[in-house]
């Protein structure tokens, strides 16, 4: 069978290490990421009462102290076996009563909602199949999908690849546009547009990594678009049409270079079946591919 190299080809965004969402309660958080979700609190950094970072594999949900953001749209989770998970979910129902918390199982995944609202698709690690972008992680974030306006995905496709030198590509359903941006070799950043209602933007961010890190920023500081810039890092929240000017959607990006100290930094990520009851040696934590 001839192979085609381009496949392995990957464009300038490399890795999307963390989304942001601010919440107003750390028991409650613990109790549904780490609890429910089986998920690690970082032993290193940020482990006061000001921000607690969760780890799952290569990348992090970051749940800095204040009034609760909610993601205006959803995150791809993949937490290992779906039989395991929905017991967790269950030994959380008590502890997050009265939230708005829930969770159903669906073909193929179980979707999650967090205390404030924030949901969750977690996807079936065993009935993925080869081709699917996520088939090579084993703990991680696949996907951040974002609700956008009708006509918004076409020209949020074309900002992430003349910005960012992306892979893209646009999906049709019913009419709607999905703009789909590849992150590196098995993540995606998801734009689908709706026409439901869509909650005013609250500042909750992404964070990226690029191979190619000046050229983005020229481009965007030409149109006015950069702000908060630091060493290795700065931020972008509008997505604009790039023939018009115009606005499509805000989301903050913290664009990170390879050279940013927290690139490629080892997350620690414990197996949550261990328990002091079936304690196996060597089996405290779990690396899961990527």
């Amino acid at each position: 069978m001839e192979h085609s190299y381009a496949n392995d080809d990957t464009g300038n965004l490399i890795l999307l290490e963390h989304v942001n969402l601010k919440i107003p309660n750390q028991i409650l958080a613990t109790a549904f990421y780490v609890t429910g979700l089986g998920l690690t609190r970082d032993p290193f950094v940020m482990t006061g009462v000001e921000n607690m970072w969760i780890n799952i594999g290569r990348s992090q949900i970051h749940l800095p102290h204040g009034a609760a953001q909610r993601l205006r749209g959803s995150v791809g989770l993949v937490v290992g076996e779906l039989e395991a998970l929905a017991t967790r979910l269950r030994s959380v129902e008590p502890l997050l009563a009265g939230t708005e918390f829930g969770w159903k199982e669906r073909g193929g995944s179980i979707e999650v909602t967090c205390p404030w609202g924030n949901r969750y698709e977690c996807l079936d690690p065993a009935g993925r199949s080869a081709s699917a972008p996520w088939s090579n992680i084993d703990l991680g974030i696949a996907f951040v999908k974002m609700d956008v306006p009708v006509g918004s995905a076409l020209p949020i496709a074309r900002f992430y690849r003349d910005m960012f030198n992306a892979p893209v590509d646009i999906e049709e359903q019913r009419g709607l546009h999905r703009a789909v941006i590849e992150v590196g070799t098995h993540q995606q950043l998801l734009y689908a547009e709706t026409t439901e209602p869509i909650p005013e933007y609250d500042g909750h961010h992404i964070a990226i990594y690029t191979a190619a890190f000046s050229g983005p920023y020229e481009r965007l500081d030409a149109k006015g678009l950069v702000y908060g810039e630091e060493p290795h890092q700065y931020r972008f929240a509008d997505l604009v049409d790039l023939s018009s000017g115009e606005r499509c959607f805000r989301l903050e990006h913290e664009v990170r270079s390879l050279h940013h100290p927290l690139y490629a930094r080892p997350l620690v990520n414990r197996n949550p079946e261990q328990t002091n009851r079936n304690y196996l040696k060597g089996a405290d934590s779990r690396g899961g591919r990527f």
